[in-house]
């Protein structure tokens, strides 16, 4: 069981990208699922979060430019990016917590590999 981000990449301020996180293997429920970021020197932080109900948060400083969006039928979580600016630069993670993979069982965290995303002109 693992998640796999992808979709991060070189654009220009202004520009918009779209991460995609899909976890993969026998999966009976997930919670929460979000995206975190880290930019070098700093502390990784949430930038966005979505329960299993639809319910979402984001960091202040995304409010009104990124959008996170989530297939459960395909446990796959999605972070709209628009607007972007050089601060935005970081490794973005994806995060998956509450997954069960079979009922009466212990729940797990689940971390995606980082995906890279540069915003320069």
């Amino acid at each position: 069981v693992q998640l796999q981000a992808s979709g991060g990449g070189l654009v220009q301020p202004g520009g918009s990208l779209r991460l995609s996180c899909a976890a993969s293997g026998s999966i009976l429920s997930i919670n929460d699922m979000g995206w975190y970021r880290q930019a070098p020197g700093k502390q990784r932080e949430l930038v966005a979060g979505m329960t299993s109900g639809g319910s979402t948060n984001y960091a202040e400083s995304v409010k009104g430019r990124f959008t996170i969006s989530r297939d459960s039928a395909k446990n796959t979580v999605y972070l709209q990016m628009n607007s972007l600016k050089p601060e935005d630069t970081a490794v973005y993670y994806c995060n998956a917590e509450g997954v069960r993979l079979a009922r009466f069982t212990p729940t797990l965290i689940l971390w995606g590999q980082g995906t890279l995303v540069t915003v320069s002109s």
